[in-house]
């Protein structure tokens, strides 16, 4: 539920700004970010990142917009970091042998190239899932 995400980066991003107020600054500031604040909101962005709503991504990146402006540092957006985090995940279930999906993801694998053959899916919901949006950003990946 992206609400309860949304609200609980709130809570959290006002404590960020409490403590700038205080005077803290730089590195701690940074490191309050990545352990708080971007843990709340970027706890599950691997599992809901494809299937996220226009409308609630936006408010996730308005977040995002305000804790930058309050360390006044650029921040990725909620979109790369779970572009970023998908493509890891598909990475190192590609090397764990011993994952479920192993067997799965490996017979997609394509004689003639590094890519991943894209899996059938019927409907558009079901291509919003993690491993076919994974399978599509590996291969984007893959290609650069």
């Amino acid at each position: 539920n992206t609400e309860a995400i949304y609200k609980k980066g709130q809570s959290r991003l006002f404590l960020l700004s409490r403590l700038r107020s205080f005077g803290v600054q730089g590195e701690l500031l940074k490191t309050f970010l990545d352990s708080v604040v971007a843990s709340a909101i970027f706890y599950g962005v691997v599992c809901w990142g494809s299937s996220i709503s226009t409308a609630d991504r936006t408010r996730l990146d308005k977040l995002i917009r305000k804790a930058s402006s309050v360390l006044g540092i650029p921040l990725d957006t909620v979109q790369e970091v779970g572009e970023r985090r998908m493509v890891a995940k598909l990475s190192s279930l590609l090397q764990n042998a011993s994952h479920p999906l192993y067997v799965t993801v490996t017979s997609l694998s394509s004689s003639f190239s590094d890519r991943l053959i894209h899996p059938k899916c019927l409907k558009e919901r079901y291509r919003r899932y993690f491993l076919p949006a994974a399978i599509r950003l590996y291969n984007q990946s893959c290609s650069q």
